[in-house]
């Protein structure tokens, strides 16, 4: 696939990565086309000069920048990226880091009403930036959560997440979205509160067929 990646902090450095090695062709973009350039060097990704430029050619744009800056970055992207997916992998934390900051049921549900001709899946948010070139936990690999409206883009996001070991699984629609902000709040809320090295993750065991 022809991935952009917006953003070039940890989760979009480690996504990028990750997304090479599995063969797809990333291009990523950051707050500077030099920081761009620095993080493109070391992942074997292409440097965007913007983020325009980043999505021109992607079937799918993963958006890993702080979630204070995604409502300026889909309007920013908003042409550009009609037809293609959009993947949410932000979460909306306060400027504290205490709570989330969520105008709607789900900080995505915001995002899609910003990006009216695009679809929008929840996905990557609920996995820490080490566990994305390292997606296997004691032999199993580590769920990915997909949440969305549209099937088709859910289809094409899941086929990604596998083809970088994860195992995909649908959430169902966006509204969903919700709680998978919340996991990822917990989850970070235990790492920072209780020392943890910032490499847990979800998993569903049990019976599920």
């Amino acid at each position: 696939m022809r991935v952009s990646i917006i953003g070039a902090g940890n989760v979009g450095s480690a996504l990028s990565k990750a997304a090479v090695a599995a063969g797809h062709t990333v291009s990523v973009s950051a707050t500077s086309a030099e920081k761009a350039a620095v993080v493109a060097a070391a992942t074997g990704a292409r440097p965007a000069a913007d983020n325009v430029d980043a999505v021109a050619d992607a079937d799918i744009v993963v958006l890993a920048v702080p979630g204070s800056a995604v409502t300026a970055v889909a309007d920013e992207l908003a042409s550009a990226v009609s037809g293609k997916v959009v993947v949410d992998a932000t979460n909306p934390l306060n400027a504290t880091f205490t709570d989330l900051d969520i105008e709607e049921t789900a900080a995505a549900q915001t995002l899609q009403r910003h990006l009216p001709d695009t679809p929008v899946v929840k996905a990557f948010n609920t996995v820490f930036a080490g566990r994305l070139g390292n997606p296997v936990e004691q032999g199993v690999p580590l769920p990915l959560f997909c949440a969305g409206d549209d099937a088709d883009a859910k289809k094409s996001v899941a086929e990604f997440a596998a083809s970088l070991g994860f195992d995909p699984i649908d959430a169902g629609g966006l509204r969903m979205a919700r709680s998978l902000e919340e996991m990822a709040f917990l989850n970070i809320s235990l790492n920072a509160s209780q020392g943890w090295s910032w490499q847990s993750g979800w998993a569903l065991l049990g019976p599920t067929g």
